[in-house]
Protein backbone atom coordinates (compact mmCIF):
# COMPACT_ATOMS: atom_id res chain seq x y z
CA UNK A 1 0.00 0.00 0.00
CA UNK A 2 0.99 3.77 -1.26
CA UNK A 3 1.56 5.86 1.92
CA UNK A 4 -1.49 8.49 1.89
CA UNK A 5 -1.24 11.89 4.03
CA UNK A 6 -4.99 11.97 5.96
CA UNK A 7 -5.86 15.48 6.19
CA UNK A 8 -9.24 15.34 7.95
CA UNK A 9 -10.19 13.56 10.63
CA UNK A 10 -13.79 11.85 11.84
CA UNK A 11 -13.53 13.02 15.61
CA UNK A 12 -11.98 16.79 15.03
CA UNK A 13 -8.57 15.88 16.39
CA UNK A 14 -6.51 16.79 14.13
CA UNK A 15 -6.18 20.14 14.88
CA UNK A 16 -4.49 19.00 18.01
CA UNK A 17 -2.23 16.71 16.55
CA UNK A 18 1.56 17.19 17.10
CA UNK A 19 2.31 15.48 13.59
CA UNK A 20 0.46 14.34 10.54
CA UNK A 21 -1.14 11.03 10.33
CA UNK A 22 0.13 8.95 7.14
CA UNK A 23 -1.82 6.10 6.63
CA UNK A 24 -0.09 3.10 5.24
CA UNK A 25 0.66 -0.36 6.66
CA UNK A 26 3.87 -1.28 7.79
CA UNK A 27 5.02 -4.87 9.73
CA UNK A 28 6.23 -4.39 12.74
CA UNK A 29 6.64 -6.35 15.73
CA UNK A 30 6.17 -5.14 19.44
CA UNK A 31 7.93 -6.68 22.35
CA UNK A 32 7.49 -6.47 25.64
CA UNK A 33 9.42 -8.13 28.81
CA UNK A 34 7.77 -11.02 28.08
CA UNK A 35 6.53 -11.19 25.21
CA UNK A 36 7.26 -10.53 21.33
CA UNK A 37 3.83 -9.86 18.93
CA UNK A 38 3.75 -9.37 14.91
CA UNK A 39 1.60 -6.43 14.25
CA UNK A 40 0.74 -3.71 11.48
CA UNK A 41 0.10 -0.47 10.95
CA UNK A 42 -3.00 1.53 10.19
CA UNK A 43 -1.68 5.29 10.24
CA UNK A 44 1.77 6.34 11.15
CA UNK A 45 3.07 10.25 12.17
CA UNK A 46 6.11 10.97 13.87
CA UNK A 47 4.85 10.62 17.54
CA UNK A 48 3.41 7.07 17.12
CA UNK A 49 1.04 5.01 15.76
CA UNK A 50 -2.65 3.03 14.86
CA UNK A 51 -1.41 -0.30 15.15
CA UNK A 52 -3.31 -3.62 14.11
CA UNK A 53 -2.22 -6.83 16.28
CA UNK A 54 -4.17 -9.78 17.59
CA UNK A 55 -2.21 -9.99 20.94
CA UNK A 56 -4.10 -8.62 23.87
CA UNK A 57 -2.29 -5.40 25.02
CA UNK A 58 -3.08 -3.39 28.00
CA UNK A 59 -2.94 0.97 28.35
CA UNK A 60 0.26 2.12 29.63
CA UNK A 61 2.35 -0.96 28.77
CA UNK A 62 6.33 0.04 27.82
CA UNK A 63 6.90 -1.34 24.32
CA UNK A 64 9.77 -1.61 21.54
CA UNK A 65 8.59 -1.38 18.37
CA UNK A 66 10.46 -2.82 15.94
CA UNK A 67 10.08 -2.22 12.35
CA UNK A 68 10.87 -5.05 9.78
CA UNK A 69 10.92 -2.33 6.51
CA UNK A 70 14.14 -0.18 8.31
CA UNK A 71 15.33 -2.40 10.83
CA UNK A 72 14.35 0.43 13.59
CA UNK A 73 13.41 -0.16 16.82
CA UNK A 74 12.20 2.81 19.17
CA UNK A 75 10.59 2.33 22.94
CA UNK A 76 6.92 3.16 23.23
CA UNK A 77 3.72 2.68 25.01
CA UNK A 78 0.11 1.49 24.80
CA UNK A 79 -2.35 4.75 24.91
CA UNK A 80 -5.42 3.29 23.42
CA UNK A 81 -6.92 0.14 23.43
CA UNK A 82 -9.79 -0.85 21.11
CA UNK A 83 -12.17 -2.22 23.22
CA UNK A 84 -12.36 -5.66 20.58
CA UNK A 85 -8.92 -5.72 21.19
CA UNK A 86 -7.12 -5.42 17.90
CA UNK A 87 -6.15 -2.43 17.61
CA UNK A 88 -3.78 0.00 19.47
CA UNK A 89 -2.67 3.35 19.75
CA UNK A 90 1.15 3.72 20.72
CA UNK A 91 2.65 6.41 21.17
CA UNK A 92 7.06 6.51 21.13
CA UNK A 93 9.27 8.11 23.66
CA UNK A 94 11.10 9.97 21.62
CA UNK A 95 9.32 11.76 17.79
CA UNK A 96 10.85 9.99 15.22
CA UNK A 97 10.28 8.69 11.67
CA UNK A 98 11.17 4.69 12.45
CA UNK A 99 8.70 4.11 9.53
CA UNK A 100 10.43 4.25 6.37
CA UNK A 101 8.33 7.01 5.17
CA UNK A 102 10.34 8.89 2.94
CA UNK A 103 8.14 11.69 1.56
CA UNK A 104 6.93 12.31 4.91
CA UNK A 105 4.89 16.00 5.64
CA UNK A 106 6.52 18.69 6.47
CA UNK A 107 5.17 18.91 10.31
CA UNK A 108 8.00 15.61 10.51
CA UNK A 109 10.83 17.40 10.29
Amino acid sequence: MQPRELTESNDGAEGRRRSTRVETDVLIELQGERFAYAGETLTVNLHGALVRTSAPLQIGTSITVHVHRTGKSAPAHIVFAQESGSRYGIELDRPDNIWGISAAPADWS
